[in-house]
């Protein structure tokens, strides 16, 4: 038997709670030694994932094995692994001795080695003379520390991080990122780390796991994961993004805001729908118009500390966020030049709304839990499946929920330079996608129209 590289393997994980499900057919496999990071917005599964992996949870399917062993039936404090919380979970009438000591008097171990094991976590996560104080006169930089000495004292195979910095103030955030950095390369262990901020799994990783409503949408490197994202989610959320809708004219050429510009991607086909993405770090801003790619006036201009931002509005109603050294003023007519090295093509995820549904009557069918009128489809019976498409421009949102056939809550906005691509999540728990020119918030309740022009109804194959 071949012994594996890898100290995780998750095989078509899923999770539900009732009738929700948290994670939706997850793998991942984890070589020893690595600091993995999941990332995602809140509500995407990443704890659920993690919670899994120390046995708090059980999986509903699929196969979690550490260190080649199937966990299923093991329990948590068997499990080759150590959790480290958000909340500290210190026992505060313990001191920092005797906090980081408890797991080892409970497993048996002789008073000798718990000292000198403790002393040695002290050092690791240097609070050496530190073992005395009591846990409640630490800041929270320093219980944070305790806590990872009283995960790592144990030895463990893992260490399972979950968002264990989102308690501290900036400052103590990224001088603990940069320890943590240390203490994985001292410790030589594997650390699998949960958090939702995108500029701490770019500091912190060998690999960045990105996940959305439950699935893993990305594993990559942090350069990988920045400068190639598979799909606009991930470039939406790693990072500041210009993310435009455009036509691959042919390989190596591609057609957005209405002009066509050389790049270097291949293999989508001719006429093809996909998106683009270009860094605002990647747009070259110029006060010459006349040797510009395209042109623009400065609708804002506001200091970042280490480049300017600003927001540049084109003829043509698009919107281009750049970042440069040197600003330019409010109003001021300007060039943008970008390298055909700069421009990312990736493909559509989806070109419309696709839906199953069940026709009611010849001018009706039942779609997201409602029942719409549609135009009259002839041949197909009542109670037939069939197949119904919408575009995404072509569906209305109403600020009375009560307003629509239907009734949803907006979960994701991107920006692609010229209107809003939502993500819209139907109370009956589907997803249906919109284009528009309003301005939402994220979790407003809305009200979902369609007129029945716009709703295609196939019979299903």
């Amino acid at each position: 038997m071949v012994k594996s590289n890898y100290i995780i393997e998750l095989t078509n994980i899923s999770k539900s709670f009732g009738d929700k499900t948290v994670l939706d057919d997850v793998s991942l496999s984890v070589k020893k030694g690595e600091f993995i990071t999941i990332l995602g917005p809140s509500g995407c599964g990443k704890t659920t994932l993690l919670r899994l992996l120390a046995g708090f949870n059980t999986a509903s399917e699929g196969e979690i094995r550490i260190g080649g062993e199937v966990m299923t039936n093991i329990p948590p404090h068997k499990r080759p692994v150590n959790t480290v919380f958000q909340r500290y979970a210190l026992f505060p009438n313990y001191n920092v001795f005797d906090n980081i000591a408890f797991g080892l008097k409970l497993r048996g171990v002789e008073r000798k080695q718990i000292e000198s094991r403790v002393k040695r976590a002290l050092k690791t996560v240097g609070m050496t003379d530190y073992e005395h104080r009591d846990v409640n006169s630490l800041s929270g930089g320093q219980q944070q520390r305790v806590a990872i000495a009283r995960a790592i004292v144990n030895q463990p195979q893992v260490l399972l991080l979950d968002e264990p910095l989102a308690a501290l103030d900036l400052k103590m955030r990224k001088d603990m990122q940069m320890e943590l950095k240390e203490m994985h390369r001292s410790l030589g262990i594997t650390f699998l780390y949960v958090t939702h901020d995108q500029e701490e799994a770019l500091t912190l990783s060998d690999r960045i796991v990105v996940m959305s409503e439950g699935r893993i949408q990305q594993i990559g490197t942090p350069t990988d994961i920045y400068n190639e994202p598979c799909n606009s989610f991930v470039a939406d959320f790693i990072g500041e993004s210009n993310i435009l809708n455009a036509t691959m004219v042919r390989d190596r050429l591609v057609r957005f805001m209405d002009k066509e510009f050389e790049c270097v991607d291949e293999g989508f086909g001719e006429n093809a729908p996909v998106d683009v993405v270009i860094r605002p770090e990647d747009i070259y801003i110029i006060s010459q118009t006349s040797s510009a790619m395209f042109t623009g006036t400065v609708r804002s201009c506001t200091f970042k500390g280490v480049h300017y931002e600003m927001f540049v509005d084109t003829p043509d109603g698009y919107e281009i966020m750049i970042q440069d050294y040197n600003p330019f003023e409010v109003g001021q007519q300007v060039g943008m030049i970008v390298k055909p090295s700069d421009i990312h093509v990736m493909r559509k995820e989806r070109v419309c709304n696709t839906f199953e549904g069940e026709m009611i009557d010849s001018s009706h069918v039942e779609m997201l839990g409602e029942k719409f009128e549609c135009a009259t489809v002839q041949g197909v019976q009542a109670g037939e499946k069939v197949s119904v498409e919408v575009d995404f421009g072509h569906v209305e949102l109403t600020d009375d929920a009560e307003d629509g056939t239907a009734v949803g809550t907006i979960r994701f906005i991107l920006y692609k330079g010229d209107r809003y691509h939502l993500t819209v999540r139907t109370d009956g728990g589907e997803n249906i996608y919109v284009d528009t020119h309003d301005v939402w918030e994220d979790l407003d309740e809305v009200g979902i129209k369609i007129s029945p022009d716009h709703i295609r109804v196939k019979p299903l194959k």
